[in-house]
């Protein structure tokens, strides 16, 4: 077991030797796509432009006209939504329409769910 003394406490706190290494292990992992994601929810645009996708597919221009955000800025949170694959496009003529993905419509259920009094 490893003895971890910390401030304040009058007895040591006793950590048994496996969960100091498991510790170790976890601390030492590679979180960057995890972070990634977490940067890209971190933008209400961005959740709305998700839940806007759940109701429909829909095309930048939809979104314009709703949001009255510009085309460039809208074409650009979608960008960071599809590199996140949480969003895929199709083109449909002259159209490109924007959906969610399976991982995207997960991800938003899952947010939803995990802070249903906050959102």
């Amino acid at each position: 077991m490893t003895i971890q003394e910390t401030d304040g406490c009058q007895e040591p706190y006793i950590l048994p030797d496996e969960t100091t290494l498991k510790v170790h292990e976890v601390m030492k992992e590679n979180v960057d796509t995890l972070v990634s994601l977490f940067k890209v929810l971190s933008d209400p645009v961005r959740i709305r432009i998700l839940k806007a996708l759940r109701v429909s597919e829909l095309c930048v221009c939809v979104l314009v006209e709703i949001t009255d955000y510009k085309h460039s800025a809208l074409s650009y949170h979608l960008k960071l939504l599809k590199d996140a694959e949480l969003v895929d496009s199709r083109r449909d003529k002259n159209f490109q329409i924007y959906y969610l993905t399976e991982p995207g419509e997960k991800m938003l259920r899952t947010i939803e769910s995990s802070f249903k009094k906050e959102i």
